[in-house]
């Protein structure tokens, strides 16, 4: 039983922002399938916010899971998003509208989404805090909590200020554990100095993790254990004390049974497991790789619909593989849609962005290796 939500089944939860897609669409065959196996396998845990697939996550739970199994047999979360109100009044018709599209009556968890300085200070002024935990009094939520992506200072702050949030979604893995921009490690002690219990989002760090470089890929291989990249970051991200849930954005039925095999029987990573993650870590970073995890989050506000996550996958692969198809799926994606030399530097991107990249810096350099 979980020591911190005794409603929680077991700690891996089914993240709902990269679903299966056929046509440029969700997958809804495909995703019953998964929630069944997922829900069969005994767990219960599922994470969606309403910007997920264009605003088609959230009803897609609605047809997959909620309309089909009974409300005892799943937890659900959804998450307060910035973009979606301006003032105080604004919050609960929004909220209304995520209980519709979702078909519930009630969220298990519901998270301030996405908190940074700037969007505190806007969640702060219209008193988004107050009015979820008004919401749990009136039974419309469970659990209050947050998603976080800044300092550890930040977390700080606003732990210190809302000490009833119950608990706080962090980005975490063995890439960004000690890496200076997400800072990982430090906000995880954040939280638990604060006494919440952790929920791990990013474990593979948006299949990065899953995808790794040859001499990388050599490292696993030589523990002879025949278990997939992926097993490795989510039992990483397991391990740590106080975790009481980690998130795995899976698109297929074969991602879910792999997660579901690993986290079934967990089992911590072994100090010769560790080490040879941490000899992984050292070669991804010294192949320079742009640490972008395909949220998306800037591409919605970009005035030139420059699809940035797939010019720097473009751009990762050039640098990591050599790969020559990286050219040609370039002009795939600035096909009717902008090239990196569109960009106006207007900074929408970055405001946005949870890795705190330099888009603008390194669109000039994608730009330059591919329009030559």
């Amino acid at each position: 039983m979980n020591p911190f939500f005794p409603e929680v089944k077991k700690t891996f939860g089914f993240g709902c922002m990269r679903l299966p897609t056929k046509d440029n669409k969700i997958d809804t065959e495909e995703m019953s399938t998964m929630v069944d196996a997922f829900l069969e396998a005994g767990f219960n845990y599922f994470d969606t916010a309403h910007g997920y697939h264009g605003g088609m996550s959230e009803t897609a739970l609605k047809t997959c899971l909620t309309s089909r199994h009974p409300r005892s047999r799943y937890l659900l979360a959804d998450k307060l998003t910035g973009p979606y109100f301006n003032k105080e009044e604004d919050i609960r018709p929004f909220f209304e509208r995520q209980l519709s599209a979702c078909g519930v009556d009630y969220f298990d968890f519901y998270l301030m989404h996405a908190q940074e300085r700037s969007v505190y200070e806007k969640f702060k002024a219209c008193r988004a805090y107050e009015t979820a935990f008004a919401l749990k009094k009136e039974g419309k939520i469970r659990h209050v909590g947050l998603s976080f992506h800044d300092s550890a200072e930040v977390l700080d702050r606003i732990l210190t200020d809302y000490p009833a949030v119950e608990f706080v979604q962090i980005q975490f893995n063995y890439l960004d554990y000690e890496d200076p921009s997400v800072q990982s490690r430090k906000v995880y002690e954040t939280a638990r100095k604060h006494g919440k219990p952790v929920i791990i989002m990013e474990p593979v760090k948006g299949g990065h993790l899953v995808n790794l470089p040859p001499t990388a890929q050599t490292v696993i291989d030589s523990l002879g254990a025949n278990k997939s990249n992926a097993s490795y970051a989510l039992r990483f991200a397991a391990g740590f004390e106080g975790v009481f849930m980690v998130l795995s954005g899976m698109g297929n039925m074969t991602m879910m049974k792999d997660n579901i095999a690993t986290m079934s029987d967990f089992v911590p990573l072994s100090d010769k497991e560790r080490a040879a993650v941490e000899t992984v870590c050292h070669i991804i970073k010294e192949k320079g790789r742009i640490p972008c995890t395909a949220c998306r989050y800037c591409i919605e506000g970009c005035p030139k619909k420059i699809s940035i996550p797939d010019l720097f996958a473009c751009m990762n692969n050039k640098r990591e593989f050599k790969d020559w198809n990286a050219d040609f799926y370039y002009d795939v994606y600035t096909s009717g849609a902008g090239k990196a030399s569109d960009c106006i530097r207007c900074g929408r991107c970055e405001a946005v962005c949870p890795q705190h990249l330099e888009i603008r810096t390194l669109l000039s350099a994608v730009a330059k290796e591919f329009e030559k």
